[in-house]
């Protein structure tokens, strides 16, 4: 196991040193969460994110970008109270520039660590999962001066709790800043 954690450090930081350029950022913005399956009757919430990132270029085409987020979901459900649940959130995505450092479509796994659960006024016992699976995808505009924004659609792949059979679905607009 050491071997591969070794190899495992090796072979980022040997990227990262060979890298076309490393760039650190924020971002933030809004948020449209939804949950997809289960028996609730639910309806979109209007909620934030936000978090730092680095971005690995691989190539002048290609980048990676692991990103760790706070992000606010949930959704409203007839009747009742919304439901909001809080994670820290950990993109990792693949970074291909269609138009070279102007225009890149974004593609990859996301993995979501639970901080915060809110049934509301639901009433039963709901137990929320501590740890949210997803895929993401959307595209990202340089603007200016490293002013970037971006559009993203997160699906969940896991339950976000076992009793209700829902998962998370999100929607994203963001902003921010690369250094």
């Amino acid at each position: 196991m050491k071997k591969v954690i070794l190899l495992t450090m090796f072979l980022v930081f040997g990227t990262v040193s060979q890298a076309q350029g490393v760039k650190f950022g924020i971002k933030g913005g809004a948020n449209f969460a939804n949950f997809d399956g289960g028996d609730l009757d639910s309806k979109s919430i209007t909620s934030f994110h936000g978090g730092v990132f680095v971005e690995l270029g691989i190539t002048p085409s290609f980048a990676i970008q692991p990103e760790a987020l706070y992000s606010s979901q949930g959704a409203k459900v007839e009747g009742f109270d919304d439901v909001k649940f809080d994670y820290i959130n950990i993109p990792v995505m693949a970074r291909f520039y269609v138009l070279p450092d102007v225009v890149s479509i974004d593609a990859g796994p996301q993995f979501g660590f639970l901080v915060n659960d809110d049934f509301g006024n639901i009433p039963g016992d709901f137990k929320t999962k501590s740890f949210d699976l997803g895929i993401a995808g959307g595209a990202t505009v340089n603007i200016a001066a490293g002013f970037f924004a971006s559009a993203r659609y997160i699906v969940g792949l896991t339950e976000a709790s076992k009793e209700a059979e829902i998962k998370n679905m999100t929607a994203q607009l963001s902003l921010g800043y690369k250094f």
